[in-house]
């Protein structure tokens, strides 16, 4: 199955998992975020869970970590069943920044609350909507979301995970729009820190960008002025700083 872990330095979590179930979340996840043209209002956020997407991709490519971990098999059950198979699945991994990961999980669910609108629409029949309960794409989603939550539950104390919960979960959809430049921002200044100061400020980076301040207000608003001036998307402004050329993760 997969599994998440924090990073040794806190800079993020690293998501493992076999062939099968990396491909599977990769599939779903370019599901529920739908075609360009699906949501043009969230284009920004939709780029940043393809950009998981593209992670996902080049882990199972062997571009990341892999690792043998043992699938149950021994030589006792060999015989008992006849069969000589290997003791060990190939799980590979990718990393992602923990704001990076604050503001996918939050983007997840405004796209199943968004997947689910479009499943209704389609719908033959008026009650056809709620089998997007059964929907094996929003399952898969809600899975690697589980897991995140359950890897971040024992990464910090009980009152941080409750209040980090609280901020990525509104019963309403409200990232249409989000300048995501802002998230490199944060990346970056995050990326920056040590391994203690970036523990105590997890719950502060998911709070900068849920509550989208002022801070986040201003780069909204030089983004979009910038976007004005060279007649082209917001999506296509880059910010001047950069990343961290080594990182310690």
């Amino acid at each position: 199955m997969l599994y998440a872990k924090t990073t040794p330095n806190y800079a993020g979590v690293i998501i493992s998992g076999d062939y099968r179930e990396l491909d599977a979340l990769y599939m779903a996840l370019h599901m529920i975020v739908g075609n360009e043209s699906d949501y043009r209002n969230y284009e920004g956020p939709r780029l940043r869970v393809l950009g998981v997407c593209y992670d996902i991709r080049h882990a199972i490519m062997g571009d990341g970590e892999i690792e043998f971990v043992d699938n149950g098999m021994d030589e006792f059950k060999m015989k008992l069943l006849e069969v000589v198979t290997p003791t060990k699945n190939l799980q590979f991994s990718f990393k992602i920044y923990f704001p990076e990961l604050f503001f996918v999980m939050m983007a997840l669910n405004d796209f199943i609350r968004l997947h689910a609108k479009t499943k209704a629409k389609q719908a033959t029949f008026p009650l056809m909507d709620k089998r997007v309960i059964w929907d094996g794409d929003v399952a898969r989603v809600r899975l690697f979301q589980s897991i995140i939550a359950e890897c971040l539950k024992e990464s910090v104390s009980e009152a941080s995970y409750t209040r980090i919960f609280n901020l990525l979960h509104h019963e309403y959809s409200w990232l249409g729009g989000y300048v995501t430049q802002y998230l490199d921002m944060l990346n970056i200044e995050f990326l920056y820190m040590g391994k203690e100061e970036r523990k105590k400020k997890l719950l502060t980076m998911a709070k900068r960008i849920s509550e989208q301040g002022k801070e986040y207000q201003k780069v909204k608003r030089e983004v979009e002025q910038s976007a004005r001036e060279y007649h082209c998307p917001v999506e296509n402004i880059r910010l001047k700083w950069e990343y961290p050329e080594k990182i310690e993760w």
